[in-house]
């Protein structure tokens, strides 16, 4: 024990005697949290007193390309200055850096905040546009970023979230037509057909009076019922739900030239109808139910007439007829 003692006491007496110079310390500031200070206090340089001066830093920073110093620059200013008029610039600023450094999310975050907190900013339809840019990049497949570093996954759900956050901001704005279709093609890209239609349809409604615009909606609005309609179980709601839309599409704009792929998508979801209710009419007719098969071979016979069960279809028709004049 007094051997201990006795080395705490010369640790402790050579610390007084001998003092060293400490490392710089860790320093927590509002808004930038901490940060190391070296002893020579260039770290400190890059601070100003005022917004004005310290954008000043950011902008030389990032023109430079030394995008980490102009981040925290320009982090500072919205910071300590939030309602200053250098404070929207200096966001954008920041929301540049995160994209120069491949930190799309956190970029497209950060125009988020600048739209939210400053929506006149001169640059607004920019600063969508750059918005779009990335969400396109995540809709090509980019992946998100765990911790914003790792790349951990391709997310459809977060790609259409930030198609509706541009389209939020700016309804009618120039970016917002092409974001609401965008959001359509996500949910397609995860076989979510019911919200891709809900979209397309939005899109065709709000944007009628940009044909180019509808009239792609619109026959994506058919072919994403379509898709509705094979998926799993066949639907006959949904393919007769295609069907309308393809001949809403073709009644509206009978010159597109997407006419006759329309053509071709009713003839397969017809036959598709066709052999659907043919099977039915099977069904009912094993049961000895004729009035229910009839119904079903009727509809066959009259709706499926490219059908090759359009014929068979007609010969049990008579078939059950005659059976019943029988009776």
């Amino acid at each position: 024990m007094n051997r201990w003692r006795t080395c705490v006491c010369l640790i402790f007496l050579g610390l007084v005697v001998f003092p060293f110079r400490c490392p710089a310390p860790l320093i927590y500031r509002t808004g930038e949290g901490w940060t190391y200070v070296s002893p020579s206090g260039k770290e400190s340089e890059w601070r100003k007193l005022r917004a004005k001066d310290q954008l000043a830093v950011a902008q030389k920073a990032f023109e430079e390309k030394d995008y980490k110093l102009a981040l925290r620059a320009a982090q500072r200013v919205v910071a300590i200055w939030p309602l200053s008029d250098y404070a929207p610039q200096a966001q954008y600023l920041a929301g540049r850096c995160y994209e120069q450094k491949k930190q799309d999310e956190r970029s497209f975050k950060a125009y988020e905040q600048v739209l939210t907190k400053y929506p006149k900013i001169e640059n607004a339809t920019e600063i969508q546009g750059r918005q779009f840019t990335i969400a396109e990049r995540f809709l090509g497949g980019e992946w998100f970023k765990l911790f914003n570093h790792i790349p951990f996954f391709p997310s459809m759900d977060k790609t259409a979230d930030m198609f509706g956050q541009i389209v939020k901001f700016g309804p009618y704005g120039q970016y917002a037509a092409p974001s609401q279709m965008s959001i359509g093609a996500a949910r397609e890209k995860q076989k979510d057909y019911t919200l891709a239609v809900k979209a397309y349809q939005l899109a065709a409604d709000r944007y009628a009076s940009q044909p180019a615009v509808a009239a792609d909606a619109l026959y994506k609005t058919a072919a994403a019922q379509n898709n509705l309609a094979r998926k799993g179980e066949y639907d006959q709601s949904a393919a007769s739900q295609a069907i309308s839309a393809y001949n809403d599409f073709m009644t509206l704009y009978p010159e597109d030239p997407r006419v006759p792929q329309s053509l071709k998508a009713i003839a397969a979801l017809k036959n598709e109808q066709a052999r659907g209710n043919y099977a039915v009419a099977q069904f009912y007719e094993k049961e000895k139910k004729w009035d229910g098969a009839l119904v079903y071979y009727n509809a066959v016979a009259v709706q499926g007439v490219t059908s090759p069960l359009a014929e068979p279809a007609r010969q049990r028709i008579a078939a059950i007829k005659q059976r019943q004049a029988q009776k």
